[in-house]
């Protein structure tokens, strides 16, 4: 105690003045390592969430637990009234926050991520393409007809979080480029998990809603064309956006999707401006700095602290500002609270058997985990072998394969979508759900063991 006092102490006279928590926000870090690190964070309460909703649906707080989530929610001004469950708000509402973050990441990679790169970009890309078409496949092959056949999108997705968690657990062992490659084939595999959802997965069109809400987005991008870079106004249009694609019956969490990629990525100021700003700016601050007088009554200081805050934005693309400022939250709150509503599933031990051979449940479990695993693999190395791609720097084909099977835990995507394929029918959802929690608990393990097995520790070069 008395050695962090002098250290405190020391800080004090050097000019710094440390909160109790604020050691840990020093360290300057890359936007991928923050993104790595959230995700893996994101990952471990996912978890936590998933075996907390286990244990409300299995246990004394069952119906308690039923009852809360289908709990009647209404927004309304004067005469208009928007009422929705509360499982109903999480899955088409704080969801919606969770595709404006996966909008917001894929634009950015193929701006100037992994994916701007043609020649990088098309292992991940065709991995991703393989890894959704052989599990669909499966799951068709034993679902061909009748409404569960309509669970086919289920088991196409990955689930980032999870997926880049347990694979940062053998940061020591492989490759950064390798972590580098499983984002990029996550990401592309959301794009994919999106489409089918806006395709395949809406039911009965309103053509009016519909026309408001393309108009919606031609503004949204009439917004980015002459040159509006606050970020207030396409959040305001976007919330517009996804009352509209509610009303009209294409899925609403689009409306995620469409604000991210209308968002700007180009900022105000090139960094050799905003260098030469910043400088003028400090010869400023410091003509202006009082020894021993605070900057709360300094209003020169002030001013040119509140000139620098505003260049710091004009530097910074919008994208990457709201990137940062979005990726938080839906990491360590949207994704948990959807996997507290909706991992809740009923594991009745006297039935195993007939859920063990469940076609949806098979179907589910055998296409993320074979599907996954053949379709990765087998489309990686016919590109390696064609040499139209190459593996990522100090990467092997047999630490792809791992991926492959990493790529098999679905978790957030796949519940969505089976909430969506399966609405209406609770026998085919539950195995739907048992299915992508067996399977994600299988393939998580297997990974991290297949990967753990073919690596050797890194050396760290000094």
């Amino acid at each position: 105690m008395n050695q962090q006092v002098k250290v405190s102490a020391a800080s004090a006279r050097k000019g710094i003045f440390h909160s109790p928590w604020e050691k840990s926000f020093d360290k300057i870090v890359t936007p991928f390592e923050e993104f790595i690190h959230q995700e893996t964070t994101s990952g471990l309460l996912l978890m936590g969430m998933a075996i907390l909703a286990l244990i409300l649906a299995n246990g004394p707080l069952a119906s308690a637990y039923a009852h809360f989530m289908h709990t009647p929610v209404s927004i309304g001004a004067g005469s208009w009234v928007l009422e929705m469950s509360l499982h109903h708000w999480i899955n088409d509402g704080l969801m919606t926050l969770f595709f404006f973050v996966v909008g917001l990441e894929l634009k950015r990679e193929i701006l100037v991520g992994e994916l701007a790169n043609l020649r990088n970009a098309v292992l991940p890309i065709g991995a991703a393409i393989g890894g959704m078409v052989v599990p669909a496949l499966i799951y068709f092959s034993i679902n061909p007809d009748g409404d569960a056949a309509l669970g086919w999108g289920i088991p196409m997705a990955t689930d980032i979080a999870f997926a880049i968690g347990a694979l940062v657990l053998l940061a020591g062992r492989v490759p950064k480029a390798l972590i580098t490659f499983l984002v990029a084939l996550a990401i592309v595999d959301d794009l994919g998990a999106v489409i089918v959802i806006a395709v395949f997965y809406t039911d009965t069109i309103a053509f009016g809603p519909l026309t408001a809400a393309i108009g919606l987005f031609v503004l949204l991008l009439a917004f980015n064309l002459s040159g509006i870079r606050k970020t207030t106004p396409y959040l305001i249009v976007a919330a517009l956006l996804w009352y509209a694609l509610m009303q009209s019956g294409v899925h609403a969490t689009l409306a995620g999707i469409l604000g991210a990629l209308s968002v700007p990525a180009i900022p105000k100021y090139k960094p050799e401006l905003f260098s030469a700003h910043v400088k003028e700016l400090m010869q400023r601050f410091d003509a202006s700095h009082q020894p021993g007088k605070s900057i709360m009554t300094n209003d020169e200081l002030r001013a040119v602290v509140q000139t620098l805050e505003n260049g710091v934005h004009s530097v910074e693309a919008p994208l990457q500002r709201l990137e940062h400022a979005w990726h938080l939250p839906v990491a360590y709150m949207v994704i948990p609270i959807f996997a507290l509503a909706n991992a809740g599933i009923p594991l009745a031990l006297d039935s195993l058997g007939e859920t063990l051979t469940h076609p949806v449940m098979l179907g589910v479990s055998l296409g993320l985990v074979l599907g996954k695993f053949i379709g990765i693999t087998g489309v990686s190395w016919l590109l390696l072998k064609l040499k139209v791609a190459v593996l990522p720097k100090e990467t092997r084909f047999t630490q792809i394969a791992g991926v492959s099977l990493l790529a098999g835990i679905g978790f957030t995507m796949s519940i969505f979508v089976a909430e969506l394929g399966f609405a209406g029918q609770p026998e085919y959802l539950l195995m739907a759900k048992t299915g992508i929690l067996a399977a994600s608990l299988l393939t998580g393990v297997a990974g991290f063991v297949w990967l753990y097995l073919v690596s050797k520790p890194i050396e760290v070069k000094h």
